[in-house]
């Protein structure tokens, strides 16, 4: 009786062994099929098409408000500014660049991808007082938008478009004014980039950008 509990015993040994064995040999490839598309999804985009659809994507998420944001304010003279950066998943999604002074402010949005500005999107406004009397003063909004499209850091297209807002009448739709072919010098926005993500971990006010 002992020798068959001692052989029943060692067989259910190895049947179990052998259904491991099985079990292992026949795991799904899910987890290395989805790795290999992430790493194929973070492709940067290198045409006009391509960054279109990846601006879509991330503007969408951004509208949703599905990142994380930090960011960190700045004063330097008359100018007041500050910056945010748009998080997923801790990877930089987008940087936000606000300033401005007495009649002047500006926006400037840098889209990024595996650490690589592929968009940038920025709108200058420049007010002034445009009549009225000082009571009910009227004011005019010349605003200069840009949209740079870049590769491997270089811009591709530059599209630009020009329009005013008065405080009072009717003003035109932007998203009817069309854009026009452009020349943009990035540089000067790069360099700014920079300036921004090395005072990023700033806990206090930075006194200049």
């Amino acid at each position: 009786m002992k020798i068959l509990l001692t052989t029943l015993c060692l067989a259910l040994v190895v049947s179990c062994k052998k259904e491991d064995n099985k079990t292992q040999s026949e795991l799904p490839t899910d987890s290395l099929t989805s790795k290999n598309a992430s790493v194929s999804s973070e492709k940067i985009p290198q045409n006009v098409d391509e960054i279109k659809k990846e601006f879509a994507i991330l503007n969408d998420k951004l509208l949703s408000k599905k990142l994380d944001s930090t960011g960190y304010d700045y004063s330097c003279e008359e100018i007041e500014g500050n910056v945010h950066f748009y998080y997923e998943s801790q990877q930089l999604k987008m940087v936000k660049h606000f300033f401005a002074d007495s009649h002047f402010s500006s926006v400037t949005k840098y889209y990024v991808k595996n650490d690589k500005v592929f968009f940038i999107f920025k709108d200058d406004t420049l007010w002034q007082f445009d009549g009225g009397t000082p009571e009910k003063p009227i004011t005019k909004d010349s605003i200069n938008q840009q949209r740079i499209y870049l590769q491997n850091g270089n811009p591709i297209q530059c599209l630009e478009k020009n329009f005013t807002i008065r405080s009072v009448g009717k003003n035109t739709d932007p998203e009817t004014i069309p854009n026009k072919q452009g020349k943009c010098d990035v540089k000067e926005l790069m360099t700014a980039y920079q300036t921004i993500l090395k005072n990023k971990d700033k806990k206090d006010k930075v006194l200049c950008l």
